[in-house]
């Protein structure tokens, strides 16, 4: 069966409800849902219910498509407060520990194949290529396993396997795209190399800064008749970046990363129903991602490299991405020998590989269709082994913290105030044998108890409403800082802290 403009939206439909459905049994057994849409992509695919689908070239524009989505929602989705500590470390990371995965899988893939063939048939820029391929963490991987499995990741942890795996696609997009070439043409100095990163960067950066801002001046003013119109003009902003990023060779997943993350940490018109959905569609993203690339593998051709691809990915997972982790964070002392190793085992391969796997087939490089299902076979074995255990590593490393309290209040409030936390009246929490009333309690300025939860009902207190033990308060605020002072003079040091993001 092939796609058709008569079922296209047939198939389509039947396949993402399959997937939502396979991801709900999945979760139930700690596997992966990103894995579970892949392999639904494979059964319908043309070794399984005969879906034919071989258009590399149309699976590289949705990935582009899907990883520019991904990237802006990640972008706004991260706290710039929490990755400020780990910028250095997190970019790092991103830079030379992708540089130096390539260069110890490379060494590996070229002295393996040599070792099993008498003679490597693989020229050592294939090697390599195949390394840079691999060598970038997914970021939608990343992302959505540690979100879905609702780990709380002891300080720091999070927000550094974050802001690598969201900024670590521009090397190893621009490492491929340059050993593509250098294959092809065999003429490609260092130095244009080096030269050719540092624009991709360079660029990056600054167009994703600048478009951001101007997101967010432009939305502020524009002042558009429905509210659903801003997540739509969001979502030009973000294609726009990454094309315009792009058209000036430019490098456009970091610059979409960077426009995401400032419109992210801004006030902007709506921002609650935009983060919404713009979650929402990175879910879909991922999905539709994934589903295309399992159709356009053949199965029965993965068969012939397993063993080349377990003993490769099994490498990265031991020895390469350790490697890399424990040298980039050698200066730095902020991270425990078991976090680092952590760090290490949340080196998750996803569908970017993959995609970046797709323009040495496209280029016509030699090898290439191996390259492409190497790289499927080892994205496979990443989520199986790695997805599927992390919560497993990070409990027995020590490494989580205790969860949040249970929230009990599931209130919108106004997006221009900050935030809100919740308090539980205990015994002597306000005074020993009194009945303090609202107006007892020693708030900041700027801070307002809202609500109130009492026997299982809530109601709006008064000045002169009694507070009692057992009481559940809401407690509104404009500032973390008001929050915090609120706290400091009730004598409490435990509490959470909720962002209206």
């Amino acid at each position: 069966m092939s796609f058709t403009a008569e079922n296209f939206l047939f198939i389509g439909s039947i396949l993402v409800f399959v997937s939502i459905l396979a991801s709900k049994t999945g979760h139930r057994f700690g596997v992966p849902s990103l894995l579970l849409f892949l392999f639904v992509g494979m059964l319908f695919g043309s070794d399984g219910i005969g879906l034919q689908f071989s258009n590399f070239d149309e699976a590289q524009y949705i990935g582009i498509f899907a990883l520019t989505i991904i990237l802006f929602s990640g972008g706004m989705d991260t706290d710039a407060k929490e990755i400020r500590p780990v910028a250095v470390e997190g970019i790092i990371l991103s830079t030379v520990g992708v540089v130096l995965t390539m260069f110890i899988t490379g060494g590996f893939i070229y002295a393996l194949v040599a070792l099993f063939h008498g003679g490597s048939p693989f020229p050592l820029g294939i090697c390599m290529l195949l390394a840079a391929v691999m060598s970038s963490t997914d970021s939608a991987s990343v992302f959505s396993i540690l979100r879905s499995k609702g780990l709380h990741l002891k300080p720091l942890l999070r927000p550094l396997l974050e802001l690598e795996s969201s900024s670590n696609d521009p090397m190893a997009y621009m490492l491929t795209a340059v050993l593509t070439q250098f294959v092809i043409s065999n003429n490609l100095s260092v130095g244009i190399m080096i030269w050719m990163l540092v624009i991709q960067f360079v660029l990056g950066i600054i167009l994703g800064y600048v478009i951001g801002q101007i997101a967010v001046y432009v939305t502020n003013r524009i002042n558009l008749d429905y509210a659903a119109l801003y997540s739509i003009m969001f979502l030009a902003f973000a294609l726009f970046t990454y094309s315009f990023t792009n058209m000036l060779y430019g490098n456009g997943f970091l610059a979409v990363y960077i426009a995401g993350l400032v419109v992210g940490n801004n006030t902007i018109m709506y921002k609650k129903s935009v983060m919404t959905f713009f979650d929402g569609i990175a879910w879909l993203m991922q999905i539709i991602m994934f589903l295309i690339l399992g159709l356009l593998v053949n199965p029965k051709e993965l068969v012939d490299v397993t063993l080349i691809s377990l003993a490769i990915g099994i490498f990265m997972m031991a020895v390469a991405r350790p490697a890399s982790v424990f040298l980039c964070l050698l200066p730095f002392k902020k991270f425990s020998k078991r976090g680092k190793l952590f760090i290490s085992w949340v080196g998750l391969r996803g569908a970017v590989p993959i995609i970046f796997a797709i323009m040495p087939y496209i280029a016509n490089v030699p090898y290439a269709d191996k390259i492409f299902n190497i790289v499927f076979c080892i994205t496979i074995v990443s989520l199986l082994v790695q997805g599927s255990t992390i919560s497993y590593a990070a409990r027995i490393m020590d490494l989580l913290r205790p969860a949040p309290a249970h929230k009990e209040f599931a209130v919108e409030i106004p997006e221009d105030m900050a935030v809100t936390s919740e308090l539980h009246v205990t015994p002597g929490l306000l005074c020993d044998d009194c009945q303090p009333k609202l107006k007892d309690v020693p708030l900041s300025e700027h801070a307002l108890i809202m609500m109130i939860k009492r026997d299982g009902k809530y109601f709006v207190p008064k000045e002169e409403s009694e507070i009692m033990t057992g009481d559940k308060l809401l407690i509104v605020a404009d500032t973390e800082e008001t929050l915090r002072g609120t706290f400091e003079k009730l004598g409490i040091e435990n509490y959470e802290i909720y962002k209206n993001k």
